[in-house]
């Protein structure tokens, strides 16, 4: 966009955001998430960010990124909360489920396994890992392991959604019947919507935590589900997460990425495709 276009559109705009200041929102979104967001998303961005400044009464995008200097100060967390895309739905990419249950699942069942970890990274609302959990009570699986799902985002709002686990009753309703069953109606003031039984909701952690940052687990997990989220990356920081991942799944663990990701073959031979983006983890030993 030319200046005279910029200054045009930013006329009619309740703030001025200039040139200087949205590139200095894409370089500390870049540095502190790892989100890449071009002069296309630069509306996206405005919108979002025009709602803290206002609750904060500011009045010029300068003195809102004087706030989130500080990495670590409230505003700042704001800030990535309000630029996060949490875009999901229970039993997303369905394959991946059926995978689990018909795949992972009996083959730990044969090699008489006790334990079942796994890690929904950037777990939004809660849908997948809830729907992880949905699928495991399918199966022998709770009866057999102990079993313990990692649910995690970097939005602390999204989380306090998640952890709650309600949902409209109109998207619980779309799912198979076996499924649905596993949700209690609510009444009253929650009237409308339904939530996750106890025992299923029990089987979830939900903690906060950027991909980015060092991670305070190191495993090993059975299956790590990390999926439509490579899409904000670079490619470098893409193939140093599965490469991270990959260091933190057992051998013949599973990883599960989005419908239009996978890993670079030569960053991360360890890695096997077995299916619609989903990877094996090789045994030592096993050639890829």
């Amino acid at each position: 966009m030319s200046q005279s276009a910029t200054e045009t559109a930013n006329a009619a705009r309740e703030f001025d955001l200039g040139d200087k200041e949205f590139q200095r929102i894409q370089k500390l979104l870049k540095e502190r998430s790892g989100i890449d967001i071009g002069a296309g998303k630069r509306m996206l961005a405005y919108g979002r960010l025009a709602r803290r400044m206002r609750a904060l009464k500011l009045t010029n995008f300068s003195d809102y990124l004087e706030l989130i200097d500080d990495p670590t100060s409230d505003e700042s967390r704001k800030f990535l909360n309000a630029l996060t895309t949490n875009v999901t739905e229970l039993f997303r990419e369905e394959h991946h489920f059926d995978l689990l249950s018909t795949r992972v699942v009996p083959e730990m069942l044969n090699a008489n396994a006790t334990k079942l970890r796994i890690w929904s990274a950037a777990c939004s609302a809660g849908d997948e890992p809830y729907s992880i959990a949905l699928t495991l009570g399918r199966t022998p699986a709770l009866e057999q392991f102990d079993v313990r799902i990692l649910a995690t985002d970097i939005d602390t709002e999204i989380l306090e959604q998640a952890r709650r686990g309600i949902y409209p009753v109109e998207r619980v309703a779309k799912l198979k019947s076996e499924f649905r069953s596993a949700f209690q109606r609510g009444t009253g003031q929650n009237e409308g919507n339904a939530r996750v039984n106890p025992r299923l909701r029990e089987l979830v952690t939900f903690k906060q935590l950027n991909l980015l940052d060092q991670w305070p687990m190191t495993g090993p997990f059975d299956v790590i589900f990390c999926r439509n989220v490579f899409i904000y990356f670079d490619t470098q920081t893409r193939e140093r997460l599965v490469r991270r991942f990959a260091s933190v799944l057992r051998p013949g663990g599973y990883l599960f990425l989005g419908h239009s990701e996978s890993p670079s073959a030569n960053s991360t031979p360890a890695l096997k495709n077995c299916g619609r983006t989903a990877f094996v983890k090789q045994t030592e030993g096993h050639e890829s």
